[in-house]
């Protein structure tokens, strides 16, 4: 693991709770969530109940209570990818208390999929249709230029909707441990930046 990926996100725990949400069938060791977790072992990944049948109701509440239990201290950051990331908007839009909302500092949204999209899981249920409101906490959508899973259009829809910043990274299909990433480190600093965002 490298240096430079150390100094990004190594001293986000001092001050921030760090949840990773993988999508469908979790992140394997490759991906950059799973390599983030191994940079700086305080990030916690919620664990859903069910990787391979996902469902949007159980998945919205697990990271329900995984957010009642982060320190009230500190501001939460979500990690999301594919699913995770539209388990985290249902979550906003149809879950979470307001007190809850408050505690988020900000969403780094990686990789949307499409529910409406070919591609998309079939034992994923309850993923449509996705909420359209702008989100109460800060954002960042991610999204690659051939990705089998969500298109570009989506991608850009849904962060206007949200009121989200987007990134577009190129041609690295789902942005998951097949896309080359390593350790990611212009993911790194996008989740930094939603960190000092909320001024920490």
């Amino acid at each position: 693991m490298s240096v430079p990926g150390r100094s990004r996100i190594g001293a986000l725990t001092d001050t921030h709770t760090v949840l990773v949400l993988p999508g469908y069938e979790d992140s394997d060791e490759p991906h950059w969530q799973t390599r983030w977790e191994a940079l700086n072992p305080a990030f916690t990944r919620v664990q859903m109940p069910d990787w391979m049948h996902p469902d949007r109701d159980a998945w919205c509440r697990t990271l329900d209570a995984a957010v009642a239990a982060c320190a009230p201290t500190r501001p939460v950051l979500f990690a999301a990818h594919s699913l995770g990331c539209l388990t985290v908007v249902f979550w906003a839009a149809q879950y979470a208390s307001d007190a809850q909302r408050a505690r988020v500092a900000g969403a780094l949204l990686v990789a949307l999929p499409d529910p409406d999209g070919g591609a998309f899981p079939a034992d994923a249920s309850g993923f449509e249709p996705v909420p359209m409101s702008r989100l109460p906490f800060a954002s960042i959508v991610v999204g690659s230029t051939n990705d089998a899973y969500g298109g570009v259009a989506f991608s850009e829809r849904c962060a206007d909707a949200w009121g989200s910043r987007r990134v577009d990274v190129g041609a690295r299909g789902h942005i998951n441990g097949e896309s080359g990433l390593a350790d990611w480190e212009e993911g790194q600093s996008l989740l930094v930046s939603l960190a000092q965002a909320r001024g920490a």
